[in-house]
């Protein structure tokens, strides 16, 4: 795995799943990290498990007023922001004759607004820093179609077009911004997802199994470092082959 030493990160949706590995493996390998979440009490958790390399700060990511507090107690904490990894988001899998107006603005604000909002306000932070790593995690459902996603998908296509736009605004600030996209993972948002759909998903993966959040957060940690500092405005998929089809 990459060094992270005197890296700084933000990590959203860090109290659970995929976003608690990214910042149990960011800590392991030197960074300083914020962890973000609505949930308060998991939240919490984590960051004593994780140590004084940590700061659980609690976060509507769908809010511009909690993004500017976090940036800033974050800063105030451990110094410029030079990672922020957008990974907090939901899933309300319903397809499109039943899916409500107010539960699909619910998908897009969390899922997609608030990639905008992160990238927007942690910005003046990372100039100071001299340059950073934005990682957006969107999902394989932002390559190809899937069935009663309708909110869902439109999210992560959003999240992986506004990557490579984004990339193009920031390149001379020396920010790059890539985007991960993940198959089925072994994560709390599969108790969204009907046994059914799981059912058939497992049976298109190659590899015969969902991955692990371990996994995800070897990729994250790649994009983060030093290691992939000509890397931009790029797609990477990890999904035990679903989409190689």
């Amino acid at each position: 795995m990459a060094d992270l030493t005197n890296k700084v990160a933000i990590i959203t949706g860090a109290a659970s799943g995929m976003g608690t590995a990214f910042a149990k493996n960011f800590i392991d390998h030197g960074a300083k990290v914020i962890i973000t979440d609505v949930n308060d009490q998991n939240g919490r958790k984590v960051q004593q498990a994780l140590g004084d390399n940590s700061l659980f700060l609690k976060q509507d990511v769908s809010s511009v007023d909690d993004w500017q507090h976090v940036v800033a107690d974050a800063e105030a904490k451990f110094g410029p922001i030079n990672v922020l990894v957008n990974n907090a988001g939901i899933g309300i899998m319903k397809p499109i004759d039943e899916i409500t107006p107010a539960e699909y603005d619910k998908v897009i604000k969390i899922n997609q607004y608030s990639v905008f909002y992160g990238m927007k306000y942690v910005l003046p932070s990372m100039r100071r820093a001299g340059g950073g790593s934005i990682v957006n995690i969107s999902s394989i459902g932002g390559l190809v179609g899937m069935p009663i996603s309708i909110a869902y998908g439109a999210s992560k296509y959003a999240v992986r077009g506004m990557t490579k736009d984004a990339a193009l605004d920031l390149v001379g600030d020396h920010i790059r911004i890539n985007s991960v996209h993940p198959g089925v993972i072994q994560t709390p948002i599969l108790n969204d997802i009907p046994d059914e759909q799981n059912e058939a998903s497992l049976k298109e993966i190659p590899m015969g199994r969902f991955g692990k959040p371990e996994e995800l957060a070897n990729v994250v940690n790649f994009l983060a470092s030093d290691e992939a500092s000509y890397i931009t405005g790029q797609e990477f998929t990890a999904d035990g082959g679903y989409t190689m089809k």
